[in-house]
């Protein structure tokens, strides 16, 4: 779309903050099938909004009775949002989740297989492309998760972001077609520095993907505050909003940690979606609703006439960053700023999910936004 050509990434050519389409073809059969899969969407809306029910009255409700028995309370609460999350995954589509451990260096003979435990006080880092994530990482290892709060709002260099015309405009001036598109003036936005990080519950992380920080309120605390009184790991996501999965948003400064880290361990995680079809809505969620974010993606996401697939890559724990054998010069050869954990994480990722990296992120989002809503009114 040519009027979004202003937040479309310079060196990739990819557009990160759109909703990724299907390619033509076929799709007589999604317009002959589309009133059974509008009644496919609306029983899986209904089980799943169910199963969210289900998880606030017994587990953030009921079983709130064990919270003096830690160990109890926790056995509890892992079992149960394993259950209602992976139920809930299923009955959307995703049947089978790909997991692999992903090594850096090649070994002759088989892989040894490590095991990814995190533990109380572990950071979790991940891109994000979908509340799906969320979910997920809620399932294989009930985590804290956060959100980061920027120092201030974004701005941009220039004053007005107003729609201008495209300079170059093929054809006939009618004042019609492709000689009146109107597209976003290109500008450039500053990056804002991360104060801090805002605790959230698994339904209230859901609830927000697709924003951009600073998610509604500016209240925060270090992430190492919250780290010291964790009780589980902590999940963060340095792209600090949703992209549509093509490629990897520009990560914040968000640990200004060097490398390898020595407080605590760094369990790295790759999401990938494969791309929409006409039977198969995009996984990713990267627009969030006006109302009642994410329903609609989800009852979009129920009208799938075909599985959808989703792939998951760990990075061995013997080569994440917190390992003192981690030689950060094999990844960092020319890296001038303050937070070497971030770029470190940003560049394996990439490694990890073969994602080109970009020089977008969450500023550029938040403007993408104002600008789509005022189109969209």
């Amino acid at each position: 779309m040519e009027k979004f050509s202003a937040y479309r990434d310079p060196g990739t050519g990819i557009q990160p903050f759109l909703t990724p389409v299907p390619p033509l073809g076929a799709e007589f059969v999604a317009k002959v099938t589309l009133p059974v899969r509008y009644i496919l969407a609306v029983v899986r809306t209904a089980l799943v909004l169910t199963l969210a029910l289900i998880y606030i009255i017994l587990v953030k409700g009921l079983f709130l009775v064990f919270y003096p028995i830690p160990p109890l309370y926790r056995t509890i609460d892992n079992l149960f949002t394993y259950v209602i999350g992976r139920t809930a995954l299923f009955t959307l589509g995703l049947f089978w989740i790909n997991v692999e451990q992903f090594n850096r260096k090649r070994v002759r003979g088989p892989k040894l297989v490590e095991k990814c435990s995190p533990k109380a006080a572990d950071v979790i880092v991940s891109n994000w492309a979908s509340w799906i994530d969320v979910v997920w990482l809620a399932i294989r290892f009930n985590p804290i998760f956060v959100l980061p709060v920027p120092v201030s709002l974004p701005e941009s260099t220039v004053a007005s972001r107003a729609s201008t015309p495209v300079s170059h405009t093929p054809g006939r001036r009618t004042g019609t077609g492709s000689a009146n598109i109107q597209v976003a003036s290109r500008t450039t936005t500053l990056r804002v520095p991360i104060s801090g990080f805002r605790q959230l519950s698994l339904l209230s992380m859901i609830i927000h993907t697709g924003g951009v920080p600073p998610y509604g309120s500016m209240e925060c605390r270090p992430l190492e505050d919250i780290r010291r009184s964790a009780s589980r790991p902590i999940v963060v996501f340095p792209e600090c909003t949703t992209s549509n999965g093509r490629g990897l948003l520009r990560f914040a400064d968000v640990f200004r940690q060097t490398v390898p880290v020595k407080k605590f361990q760094v369990f790295v995680v790759s999401i990938r979606y494969d791309p929409p079809t006409n039977l198969a809505p995009t996984l990713t969620h990267t627009m969030p609703s006006r109302i009642f974010n994410p329903l609609p993606h989800i009852f979009s996401l129920g009208t799938a006439l075909s599985s959808a697939q989703m792939s998951i890559r760990l990075l061995a724990p013997s080569e994440s960053p917190s390992s003192q054998l981690f030689m950060v010069h094999e990844v960092l050869s020319d890296y001038a700023g303050e937070d070497q954990l971030s770029e470190t994480c940003a560049h394996l990722i990439s490694q990890m999910g073969k994602l080109k990296r970009m020089g977008l992120g969450w500023e550029e989002k938040y403007h993408f936004l104002d600008f789509y809503k005022g189109k969209s009114k």
